[in-house]
């Protein structure tokens, strides 16, 4: 079941399982901040100097991305989403798994965003727990007259040990060794697998997105980054199921892609 909590100032739904497996997710930005498994253990990453009271996007967890990502067009870098009001549709637990899923409507985006993005739309995100694994299932519906134009993504940052000690398995242009910052987008096969999380390693599995990106900013990059602490690139890497280019989406039509994260003992 779910309980109303704080993450910051931020209101916040808690999801948790008898075995002490639990999620927390934002209204603002339907922002998943914390999935901890049934061993206690936090997955994500949270940056120390993130914002944590609405005024601006949240750095960690899994930033929902729509209708488009960084800056490939000329709207919102990364979109709307992640900086809109969601609100809680639905939740429950059935057996060994507990859910809430979250909505976002045109109506509920900013004014001065919704300048920028003038469609009808209806997002909703559901994000169900189990033991050792989280699903994230995304639908993107177009409820205008016209057909639209969207990219996005789930902008997932894992915690890790050592950045330079971790890898990623399973990509078709082969294996990555993290050394360095990184930004690069690769076709996505259904699964890959994320080593050297900690305790365990990690399978992404993805279905309806097109890419995966993968990115670290270095030492450098997060040197210039006000809202993350200069060592803190070593603590993360994103590995982000995507859809980067925007692609159209009829009227009346919907999409919906699925991200699941699950341990590996």
């Amino acid at each position: 079941m779910h309980k109303m909590v704080t993450v910051g100032a931020l209101p916040a739904v808690s999801i948790n399982m008898a075995d002490g497996a639990e999620a927390t997710i934002t209204l603002y930005g339907a922002h998943l901040t914390s999935w901890k498994t049934a061993d206690g253990r936090e997955r994500l990453f949270m940056s120390s100097k993130s914002p944590l009271d609405g005024s601006a996007a949240i750095r960690g967890g899994v930033p929902v991305i729509f209708p488009q990502f960084s800056t490939r067009g000329t709207g919102q870098r990364h979109g709307v989403a992640r900086l809109s009001h969601w609100r809680l549709a639905e939740s429950g637990g059935e057996g060994p798994t507990a859910w809430a899923e979250f909505e976002l409507t045109e109506a509920d985006v900013p004014a001065q965003l919704a300048k920028g993005w003038p469609h009808a739309f209806t997002l909703r995100l559901r994000f169900t727990l189990h033991a050792e694994s989280i699903e994230m299932s995304f639908n993107v519906r177009n409820t205008g007259e016209q057909d639209f134009d969207f990219a996005c993504a789930l902008h997932t940052y894992y915690a890790l040990e050592a950045f330079e000690h971790a890898a990623l398995e399973g990509l078709e242009s082969g294996d990555i060794h993290f050394k360095e910052k990184l930004d690069n987008v690769y076709r996505a096969p259904a699964e890959v697998t994320l080593l050297h999380t900690g305790a365990g390693a990690l399978r992404l599995q993805q279905q309806g997105f097109t890419e995966f990106v993968v990115w670290n900013p270095g030492a450098e990059g997060a040197a210039a980054l006000s809202d993350m602490a200069d060592e803190e690139y070593r603590q993360f890497v994103c590995v982000e199921p995507a859809k980067v280019d925007k692609k159209a989406l009829a009227a009346g039509a919907e999409w919906t892609g699925l991200h699941t994260i699950s341990l590996i003992p």
